[in-house]
């Protein structure tokens, strides 16, 4: 085709409507044919017809291609433009550089657009992700795909046609260069299905929801069988794929391969190399993001298993020695491999104190501690709080690992959401940036889709650099509901309001694991009969020297956070009442959801703790009441993970392995029935004839004609009226 039959388009529009024609040239790359896969099956939701691939550009109303000099893309990676061409199908003539492209300037002369069936729109890339990201834009423009809609099922709404304006677009620039997920403790993506490691099926929503959120990098999980689809799959859809810091290069751990070895590099080099090298050349063809380190086995510092590591010295030179090491090997493979180091736990200690030498140009990863703060994570008490950023005028580049959810036997969000607020968010990235720390995100994505309002923040952040955290969150309401968007609003933006505050700093915000791990070690410990003196590993959370003052901390702080998460319960129930029904079960999946788990978490350990102060006193069937208490509002946790498995997201919650809320109900549940052994037994009857026997039976009740013993629930329930009232509410009723 001539010059002279294609010309370029101002403003007008091109309607789309029934079965679309769309070109793309040949030879495209695996992650350009995901990406049009999925605008294919999108357009077909929307318009009801099954788009047609057409076998040239001149009779296609979208054409989908490499950037030509004449669509004027941005001469950046990964940027693609969207412009408008006048086609003349009757003309069987050939594509020329020089189709003129549309103006950007108002100061253009305004041309007459036509019939619309001569306009054409091109979706051009500076290269294959440029191109994919192309392709999901166009998606999110005109489609109403929203970057997270599978995760928060929003489905896509049908229309008769579609009405592009002709209005060239130019992607923005992003600020981070690399920018990705660590989908890291994903027992809910693992427990959704029963094969492992999961299936193609699990991982391509994931992937796609990455690549739609701006993404280009990925670890696809944790420690996984290396014969899983999950990385050959992130590759084959453009994404960059790099390594866990535990598993450097992506390598196999060493007692997994060499079983009945010592896992020392100082004394088995050579195999550790080896190691190295098959990684190095399983994935030299593909794009990788290569992280050096060097950590023990099981993701915890090596010289726990090797005493002649016994100083600062010591460590940092060999974890200096095998850096290098495995930075010589990719070199022999890797023209120009881009290298990282993540200065997580004690390497980054062991840095900041200038025992560890990284190779020249590794980009530097400096971690928050877990709960979204720019500091030294926390280990069992020890919280020095060290700052995590690059000192001023240190050479870059420098990168961040960032958690919106986290597990870690303490206090961590696992199966709920971010406990801060999307400003907070937004101050610490902003700060992180603004110390260098921008040339890499990675984020802790977890399961995903619990995850989902502060992945979005973070999406925004990654792309624009900064935020508007009342804006974002209007758009963000608007974007995947329909309706009530001012309660939904205020929803989200009191939901950290909410959240129990265990220590002294801003980001001490309790998670669901607070509920739940300390209080499974408390009755531990308490069956074991230890509870004159403190337990240390409650020191993080309760202080005190005595086991009976670290729980009544503990209760303290459970009964004053009560009432807060059970009003914003009933703030979502009002809302519910006024929300469409579509809207209501999103509002149920992604906001009462989290709501319930901290209400019943909360509540359930106050009870324990409660259940332990009358056992200490000596009444143990008031304990046991408070103890079946406790487990009935545990029960209600799990019973939120079963209701929210509805449609696509059956067994979802099923491996709650972390967390673990059926856990915490079995171990009240033991503890309830030590309590009743210790009260009740060796008959069963005792508490019956003592407090629920009719005076007149008492006296003359023949033990020959013993009748069935109450079943623990049924006791408890008939115990509470008679210990505690009719109307007792032990949640705000502290006396027995």
């Amino acid at each position: 085709m001539s010059a002279a039959d294609v010309h370029s388009v101002q403003p007008g529009s091109l309607r789309l409507a029934g079965q679309v024609r769309l070109y793309a040239e040949p030879g495209e790359s695996t992650a350009v044919a995901h990406a049009l896969r999925f605008l294919l099956r999108d357009l077909h939701a929307v318009l009801g017809a099954e788009p047609q691939l057409a076998q040239d550009e001149r009779t296609a109303q979208i054409v989908v291609r490499i950037a030509r000099g004449s669509d004027s893309c941005p001469e950046r990676p990964e940027a693609f433009v969207f412009r408008f061409e006048r086609r003349e199908d009757a003309q069987d003539a050939e594509h020329t550089e020089h189709v003129e492209h549309v103006e950007h300037t108002e100061h253009t002369e305004r041309a007459e657009t036509g019939p619309e069936e001569s306009v054409r729109m091109v979706i051009a890339g500076r290269d294959e992700l440029g191109l994919v990201y192309g392709l999901l834009e166009f998606g999110r423009i005109f489609l109403g795909v929203q970057p997270l809609g599978y995760w928060m099922d929003r489905s896509l709404l049908s229309q008769s046609e579609l009405v592009l304006a002709c209005e060239p677009y130019d992607s923005p620039p992003r600020r981070v260069r690399y920018r990705g997920w660590f989908v890291n403790d994903e027992v809910s993506l693992i427990g959704w299905t029963r094969q492992y490691p999961p299936p193609r099926e699990v991982w391509e929503p994931v992937f796609e929801a990455l690549l739609r959120c701006g993404g280009n990098m990925v670890i696809a999980g944790t420690d996984l069988p290396h014969h899983g689809i999950h990385h050959a799959l992130a590759s084959e859809m453009g994404l960059i794929v790099t390594h866990h810091h535990a598993e450097p290069l992506g390598a196999q751990m060493f007692l997994r391969a060499y079983p009945g070895y010592r896992a020392s590099y100082r004394e088995e080099p050579e195999r550790y190399e080896r190691l190295w090298r098959q990684a190095i050349e399983e994935q030299k063809d593909r794009r990788i993001l290569w992280v050096l380190s060097f950590r023990g086995q099981g993701d915890k510092p090596f010289w726990e298993d090797d005493p002649f590591f016994d100083t600062p010295q010591k460590r940092g030179e060999l974890i200096s020695r095998a850096m290098r090491r495995q930075y010589e090997l990719i070199r022999e493979s890797v023209s120009d491999p881009v290298c990282c180091v993540a200065l997580y736990g004690e390497i980054s200690e062991l840095y900041k104190a200038g025992w560890i030498e990284l190779p020249e140009g590794a980009i530097k990863i400096w971690a928050d501690n877990g709960y979204g703060k720019m500091v030294s994570r926390r280990h069992g008490n020890l919280n020095l709080r060290t700052p995590a950023l690059p000192a001023p005028g240190e050479s870059g580049p420098h990168g961040l690992y960032y958690h919106v959810t986290f597990h870690d036997l303490q206090a961590s969000n696992h199966l709920t959401m971010f406990p801060g607020s999307a400003e907070f968010l937004r101050s610490e990235i902003q700060t992180a940036f603004d110390a260098g720390a921008d040339e890499y995100l990675l984020v802790n994505c977890g399961g995903i889709r619990p995850h989902v309002y502060p992945l979005d923040v973070l999406r925004t952040l990654w792309n624009d650099g900064t935020i508007d955290a009342d804006r974002h969150r209007a758009q963000f309401v608007r974007d995947y509901y329909t309706s009530g968007h001012e309660e939904l609003e205020r929803l989200y933006r009191t939901y950290p309001d909410a959240a129990l505050a265990y220590g002294p700093n801003a980001d001490d915000l309790a998670g669901d694991e607070y509920y739940h791990h300390p209080a499974r070690q408390i009755i531990g410990r308490w069956i074991e009969g230890r509870t004159p003196d403190s337990d240390p590993r409650l020191d993080w959370a309760a202080e005190s020297s005595s086991w009976a003052g670290q729980l009544q901390r503990f209760e303290q702080k459970l009964k004053a956070a009560i009432p807060k998460w059970e009003a914003w319960l009933r703030a979502c129930d009002e809302a519910a009442e006024r929300l469409e029904a579509g809207d209501r079960q999103r509002m149920l999946d992604h906001l009462r959801f989290h709501g319930e788990l901290h209400a019943s978490g909360c509540a359930g350990f106050y009870l324990l703790c409660r259940s332990y102060g009358e056992y200490a006193q000596g009444r143990l069937p008031e304990a046991f009441v408070l103890a079946s208490e406790s487990m009935s509002q545990y029960e209600r946790g799990v019973d939120a993970l079963r209701a929210a498995e509805h449609g696509k997201w059956a067994d979802f919650y099923r491996a709650d392995w972390l967390t673990n809320i059926a856990s915490t109900v079995r171990s009240v549940d033991t503890l309830r029935r030590v309590l009743r052994v210790q009260g009740d037994g060796p008959d069963f009857f005792l508490w019956f004839k003592q407090y629920l026997m009719p005076e007149t039976e008492k006296y003359i009740y023949l033990e020959n004609t013993h009748r069935e013993p109450l079943e623990d629930d049924e006791l408890a329930r008939r115990l509470k009226q008679r210990l505690f009232g009719e109307t007792a509410d032990l949640l705000t009723d502290s006396s027995g």
